[in-house]
């Protein structure tokens, strides 16, 4: 693909970074309530038929009003870092992957880093990209792993979606679940892990946003009245951007990284709508069984999203050495990637 005047595309050319790393260990935080469809039908015009057949989605979970992302954050590193046998302290970066962060000031992997003890780490926040934020967080985490300073960095990505979802909007009301999954990602011995290719791009769009609470429309009870500080969303744009870059994007990457589709094992996507995903699938010719499937108990949880589907293969042995997955997601902007990657 080249880039055009509206579409700008950043790739890596040649062989996968040279500093082999691998994931060591996941980690996941489910809020414990529980939010079915029938409870939705309660304050929203809609019907358990309506977001089954449009979306996929049976039941989502919403964090407790007294927490927030980092908290979500904190309790699924804990995991992660015990199954990487890896002291908080070690740390050399913890990158929050999040677009509903704890507040504007101050970072939100500073919080999560101090929580966990990981003095020495370098906090880094990936917020804009929405839902696409984890790709882009790995990838910098891929890179700083480079560094012979560097080897070990934990990549959280989280969101407490259900926080920007209007109360009332029955186009996000029904989609948005809060999740967190933490990735501890570390240098490897093995020759050919890690980062194979990448593919990047951007398109800007309004379709999907949150139009106040910026140095463009700052706060004010006019903002707050108008409920401009809940996400607003145009599922049919959404659903032609996620159904024509996704599968574009994973074609990209897999033959940047000479990897033909059918020798991929795993294709961790962004868990945005199951019909996307299917429609994914069948555009890519992926047999159902390489492609983990969250959204329809978990919804849609953002950046999260893709990351609950490779803790699903990580936790129960799925992802073995030698495996070769990918890493996609699209996000609100629009911002999409796809990360071709090698297991240890």
């Amino acid at each position: 693909m080249t880039a055009t005047l509206d579409q700008t595309l950043f790739h890596q050319t040649g062989v996968g970074l040279p500093v082999p790393f691998s994931v060591t260990g996941t980690g996941m935080h489910l809020p414990p309530e529980v939010v079915t469809n029938q409870e939705l039908t309660r304050t929203l015009d809609t019907s358990d038929e309506w977001i089954t057949s449009r979306t996929g989605i049976r039941e989502r979970r919403r964090l407790a009003p007294h927490l927030a992302t980092s908290d979500m954050c904190v309790a699924a590193a804990r995991p992660a870092l015990d199954a990487a046998g890896v002291d908080p302290a070690r740390l050399d970066a913890v990158i929050v992957a999040s677009y509903t962060g704890d507040q504007p000031l101050v970072s939100t992997a500073l919080i999560v880093k101090d929580a966990l003890g990981a003095h020495r780490a370098l906090p880094l926040d990936v917020t804009q990209a929405a839902c696409a934020s984890g790709v882009q967080a790995v990838l910098i985490a891929a890179h700083l792993l480079q560094n012979p300073s560097i080897t070990t960095a934990l990549v959280l990505a989280a969101d407490c979606a259900s926080r920007v979802a209007g109360p009332a909007d029955r186009t996000t009301g029904v989609f948005f679940g809060d999740a967190a999954v933490a990735v501890v990602l570390a240098r490897s011995d093995t020759p050919g892990a890690g980062l194979l290719s990448y593919d990047l791009g951007s398109r800007l769009s309004y379709a999907v946003e949150i139009p106040a609470g910026g140095s463009r429309r700052p706060a004010s009870t006019a903002t707050v009245a108008a409920g401009d500080h809940y996400m607003r969303m145009d599922g049919r744009a959404v659903w032609h951007a996620a159904t024509t870059r996704l599968p574009e994007s994973i074609t990209s990457a897999a033959q940047r990284a000479g990897v033909p589709i059918d020798r991929i094992r795993h294709f961790f996507l962004h868990q945005a709508n199951l019909n996307i995903l299917t429609e994914a699938m069948t555009a890519l010719d992926i047999p159902r069984e390489r492609v983990p499937v969250t959204v329809d108990r978990l919804g849609n949880t953002g950046s999260a999203g893709l990351f609950t589907a490779l803790h699903s293969a990580a936790s129960t042995g799925s992802l073995l050495p030698g495996d070769t997955y990918v890493l996609s997601g699209i996000g609100a902007g629009f911002q999409w990637g796809t990360l071709c990657l090698r297991h240890a």
